[in-house]
């Protein structure tokens, strides 16, 4: 048996795993978009020797990047999950668990806002992050909305500046941004030995070491532990004297043998930190470059000596389903099994794959599980543990364990897995609505019938994905985070399921809205011989904070509408409200209360009731002043100077609003908010306004009011006016 395996177990750990729970890490490589998150993830499984030679992204092959279309695009389009081991080097630096294995489970995750459902779910299951910012460009929009992502579901972070051998490259900056933009607690552990085409390597700032990287080898495999060099040495000291008042201020223990003025050793640091970024007190910040294989190695050792196993987090809290309490969801191999199903993939050979993160318990190859969702039961036929796209079986997974099913069915992203005899429902990951559809239709018959089966598996696959059929017109109509969002469904459908497809124009999805409080009634009465039809109900409405969605609460009293009759009502409202009233577009942040009504003791009947509550609903709404909204995106700009005013005048005539405009070297960046409907086609606009040289992002910030100007024009091409009347 190895050294691994015949560890002193802890009690948690079941006898026949072979990496314990304390040497397990799950972790997860976020950022904005081409910040680096994939080429860091191809160097760790360099280092930790999974691959022997390492891919890059500009050239198609590195290993977490395997969809055509990612290879194609240079772009990250679905998570990845990998496992990688880690031995840390005994190289004269102060380290925690210097010769003992850890298994590392690594999901790298897209940086595209179009693709946020990726990070959204990974981070719900993870219990720790990798941040990685560009050196050159900082905290950028999505940086801040991965930070949040990961906030969310409380994921302690380390964060890595990279691209420190970018030319304008600052590392102090992007360690401001950070605690300026996102609020964190940042203190680099490590330093950039220079910058830009002088990086020479890292400094450690607890050991107050210097790793100094042979320029003769640049695989980064080679380098020497030394003194820090004597030009750095009052930037090292600074750092460190930074690093441990941080690191005071809020652990007790360094904190008491800072006042006693005691010395402080390495290894007290060490875990003082280790206790601070576990509880998401304090974000270790290290810099180097990954392209040049600067400073990964030091990631990799922050990962196992700063960032939390699985039994140094919470215990995730679930729902007991019978009786609707709160349960705590121990890390422990030998309680009941339970898991998160928090991803589904189409496996070309073997079929649906559900990934898993295991939060209790054990599960075994051929077991059933029940879906606490639908109450059946599934037996998990296959299990495989997950290198990108290739698959090795195992016999048995363990709790914190990342892993993959075969065999279940009917199962979908958020459920939760476990043994029979206690439902528990973990809480799942919540994902944004899809802000841009397009209609599409197939080019022939044959490709018809390909196209359900596709769309069906790639909405079961992608929760911000969506399709369903417009009742107006007839058309299937494809709902996404956009464009490149929906032109990836495209190329996927016929990549992987063989069906040509014409696509319409990208079409904005607008909601409604009301803007004042309003009382209506609605009488639904018909009387043709025999028995009849009689309902009546009256409502009032009003709208809601904006972003706090739809509620409707029953204020009937005295049984003025009998029990039986109110959910016929509510059912009617919802009706409308799903349908739109103005342009035929969900209705969002309105409050409803069904306050009066009457019935016959004959007549009366659930069909003659939901259309009371439709005509009720209509009526008010038409009352309460309805208004269009529009998603409305943060847009940022990153320009060189002399394009800068060009860029403004194509912002503000996309009806764009200026929010900030921020100096770099040799660069600005305009910060914006700009309607989407304003944005089709933007990318080839900044491209020519600038010659080529400048970038920009985009993410869904909100949802405003369109303005009355442009209603009119907009509805007409929406809805004919006679359709409206």
């Amino acid at each position: 048996m190895s050294t691994a395996a015949t560890e002193q177990r802890s009690q948690l750990n079941s006898p026949d795993r072979e990496y314990s729970l304390e040497r397990t890490r799950n972790i997860g490589i976020a950022a904005h978009i081409d910040a680096g998150k994939t080429t860091t993830t191809e160097r760790i499984l360099f280092y930790t020797g999974l691959i022997h030679k390492m891919g890059e992204v500009h050239d198609g092959d590195t290993v977490t990047d395997w969809m055509s279309q990612e290879k194609e695009r240079g772009i990250t389009i679905t998570s990845a999950a990998i496992t990688c081991f880690w031995k840390q080097a005994d190289d004269g630096l102060v380290k925690t668990f210097v010769n003992v294995p850890h298994r590392i489970n690594i999901i790298d995750t897209p940086g595209h806002v179009d693709f946020t459902a990726e990070v959204e779910r990974s981070m719900r299951v993870l219990d720790g992050a990798v941040a990685v910012f560009c050196g050159v460009a900082g905290v950028q929009p999505q940086s801040e909305t991965v930070w949040r992502q990961a906030t969310k579901y409380s994921v302690p972070r380390i964060a890595f500046v990279n691209k420190m051998d970018r030319t304008g490259a600052d590392f102090d900056n992007a360690v401001s941004e950070m605690r300026n933009k996102l609020g964190a607690y940042a203190y680099p552990i490590s330093l950039p030995l220079g910058a830009e085409d002088q990086l020479k390597g890292v400094i450690d700032v607890v050991s107050q070491k210097a790793i100094l990287y042979d320029e003769d080898d640049p695989s980064g495999l080679k380098y020497e532990v030394t003194a820090v060099p004597a030009d750095h040495k009052e930037r090292a000291e600074s750092a460190y004297r930074e690093l441990l008042e941080a690191v005071a201020d809020k652990d007790d223990a360094v904190m008491e043998l800072v006042v006693n003025e005691l010395p402080i050793d390495s290894v007290t640091l060490k875990a003082a930190i280790r206790r601070l970024t576990c509880s998401m007190e304090l974000v270790p910040v290290l810099g180097g470059s990954a392209f040049k294989n600067k400073g990964v190695h030091a990631v990799v050792d922050a990962v196992v000596d700063y960032l939390p196993s699985p039994v140094d987090v919470p215990s995730a809290v679930g729902t007991d389903l019978d009786n609707d309490e709160e349960v705590e969801i121990s890390t422990d191999d030998s309680g009941q099994f339970c898991g998160l199903a928090f991803k589904l993939w189409t496996d070309p050979f073997v079929g649906k794959l559900v990934f898993m993160r295991v939060y209790r318990g054990t599960l075994k190859k051929g077991e059933s599980v029940l879906n606490t969702r639908t109450k059946r039961k599934e037996r998990a036929s296959r299990l495989l543990m997950i290198q990108a796209d290739k698959r090795s079986d195992c016999d048995a997974v363990y709790a914190g364990d990342i892993v993959a099913i075969v065999g279940v069915k009917n199962v979908t992203t958020g459920d939760t897995l476990c043994k029979q005899g206690k439902d528990i429902s973990l809480e799942p990951p919540t994902f944004p609505e899809p802000v841009i559809s397009m209609a599409i239709e197939p080019k022939t018959k044959l490709d018809r019938e390909r196209m359900s089966e596709g769309l069906q598996r790639l909405s079961e696959e992608d929760p911000t994905f969506r399709c369903f059929t417009n009742e107006e017109t007839g058309q299937l109509i494809i709902a996404g985070m956009g464009e490149l969002h929906l032109e990836i469904i495209r190329d996927r459908l016929l990549r992987e399921f063989k069906v040509d497809a014409n696509a319409g124009v990208p079409q904005i999805a607008y909601r409604e809205t009301i803007t004042k409080n309003a009382s209506a009634e609605g009488k639904f009465v018909r009387q043709s011989g025999g028995r009849g039809q009689y309902g009546h109900a009256v409502i009032n409405v009003q709208p809601a904070e904006r972003g706090k969605g739809v509620t409707i609460d029953n204020k009937i009293v005295g049984g003025v509408i009998p029990k039986e009759f109110i959910p016929a009502v509510i059912s009617g409202i919802e009706d409308v409200i799903s349908g739109g009233v103005l342009a035929n577009y969900p209705m969002v942040d309105v409050s409803v209360q069904l306050v009066d009504g009457s019935f016959h003791e004959v007549d009366s009947n659930e069909l003659a009731f939901k259309m009371a509550g439709i005509f009720a609903f209509k009526e008010a709404a038409k009352k309460a002043s309805l208004v269009l909204l529009e998603p409305v995106m943060k847009v940022e700009v990153t320009t060189p100077d002399e394009h800068q005013g060009d860029i403004l005048g194509d912002l503000n005539r996309r009806r764009g609003k200026i929010i900030s405009i921020d100096s770099k070297p040799q660069a600005t960046i305009l910060n914006s908010e700009v309607p989407l409907a304003e944005m089709f086609g933007y990318a080839t606009a900044v491209r020519s306004l600038s010659k080529g040289r400048a970038s920009y992002s985009m993410e869904p910030d909100k949802f405003e009011q369109v303005p009355t100007s442009i209603v009119n024009t907009l509805l007409d091409s929406i809805m004919p006016v006679a359709a409206r009347s």
